[in-house]
């Protein structure tokens, strides 16, 4: 069975403009990986 969200996640879910801020948050924290040289599994030469 589901879990039930709560009347703040409700909150969150239904509000565009902390769709937005959450957005950004996401996309910042990706491109610091990116930045950071995420290499996977190749040697550095």
């Amino acid at each position: 069975m589901a879990i039930k969200p709560t009347k703040f996640q409700h909150f969150l879910m239904r509000n565009p403009i902390m769709q937005f801020f959450t957005y950004i948050y996401l996309n910042i924290k990706i491109l610091k990986i990116v930045r950071i040289g995420h290499d996977g599994t190749r040697n550095k030469k």
